[in-house]
């Protein structure tokens, strides 16, 4: 049996024309919002630090804007779909379009191609270019904004390395490759058995090894006794990258899709506690794109009907289930990041809710 599609008519091009075309005039309109906001917000910091020009242009909100492009699809999907639709149905294109013999069904088909070019750039942007450009925006904000130079450390860096072993770190300075106290502690039955101590210790990028004029380990014995023995110049290896020691939910962000599931990989074969938040991030690269496909089924179904309000009633309730669906999607997340979800069920059951919904009025829509 052969799949047929439809032709390619002229009413095609024009319902694809109108969605693309509303999508991409909504997204340039609030992309320039954005940018101007966030320019005047942070143009103190700009002229104190001296960010050039160029550097601002095209390291920065060059760089700014897939993130945001990617940020607002989902819900400029949803408003182009309802616009025009609502607008052919109040002014009787859509019942002409159905009277003359063409079915609901058929009538999807534009849509669902604008979807699929939608989906597509939405899934590039997720997995291979926002990850590259948002590095390129933490390596300006680094430098020429005070409140983030910072804020990719936290001041206290605790990480699983191996199964039963933890790294603390404090006061790590990527700048310099220095932190001022390391710890490695060692875990048997839950209970620990040993720990390295350092001050003053800085990271060889090159070797991947630890460093310190002076440590102390500690062991304890199985009456809890505590021995203290103190050593000369520390140079060891651990399990532990640099990039690791990054806050996890904006490290991840920065990583393409082949580095983030080798990551995920590493992390889970560690043990790490962070694996959850990982499989989190993994997941909503895909979920999120493909929910072009179900907020267009559910846009067209709820707007191809005329009604007195006409659009702005349309555009109201539809605006109301696009923001439902952002409110169940970080609802969902917070679930599985805490372990009372499974992450993949956490990031697919809005697709998977607001697709039954998106079923239910489609067979309401008018045929």
């Amino acid at each position: 049996m052969k799949l047929k599609f439809p032709g390619f008519k002229i009413l095609d091009r024009y319902i694809l024309g109108k969605f693309l075309g509303t999508y991409m005039f909504a997204i340039a309109m609030i992309i320039i919002v954005v940018v101007i906001f966030d320019y005047v917000e942070k143009i103190d910091d700009f002229t104190e630090l001296h960010a050039p020009f160029k550097a601002i242009v095209f390291d920065y909100y060059l760089n700014f804007i897939p993130f945001f492009i990617n940020q607002f699809s989902g819900l400029f999907t949803f408003i182009a779909v309802i616009f025009f639709t609502s607008k052919m149905a109040y002014q009787t294109e859509i019942v002409a379009m159905l009277s003359g013999g063409m079915s609901f069904r058929r009538l999807m088909w534009p849509y669902f191609l604008g979807a699929t070019a939608i989906a597509g750039l939405s899934m590039v942007l997720s997995l291979w270019i926002i990850p590259v450009s948002q590095r390129a925006c933490v390596d300006f904000e680094s430098q020429y904004l005070r409140r983030r130079q910072n804020f990719q450390y936290d001041r206290h860096i605790y990480r699983q390395i191996e199964p039963g072993q933890f790294a603390y770190i404090r006061n790590f300075s990527k700048r310099s490759q220095q932190a001022s106290f390391f710890a490695l502690e060692q875990y048997e039955d839950g209970s620990m058995v040993a720990m390295l101590e350092a001050s003053e210790v800085k990271f060889n990028e090159e070797t991947k090894r630890w460093s310190a004029p002076r440590y102390t380990i500690r062991t304890f014995d199985s009456l809890r006794r505590e021995t203290f023995t103190q050593y000369r110049n520390l140079d060891t290896l651990i399990n532990l990258e640099v990039a690791e020691m990054g806050r996890i939910n904006e490290l991840v962000k920065t990583m393409q899709i082949d580095e983030l599931r080798e990551f995920m990989d590493q992390q889970r074969a560690k043990g790490s506690d962070s694996i959850r938040l990982i499989e989190v991030e993994h997941h909503a690269r895909f979920a999120y794109p493909i929910s072009a496909f179900i907020l267009t089924l559910i846009g067209v179904s709820l707007s191809s009907r005329k009604v007195r309000g006409g659009t702005g009633l349309h555009i109201g309730v539809g605006i109301t289930l696009c923001f439902g669906y952002i409110l169940f999607n970080r609802f969902f997340e917070e679930f599985a990041k805490s372990g009372s979800l499974p992450p993949g069920l956490a990031v697919w059951l809005p697709n998977i809710i607001f697709l039954c919904i998106g079923i239910y009025l489609y067979n309401k829509a008018p045929k």
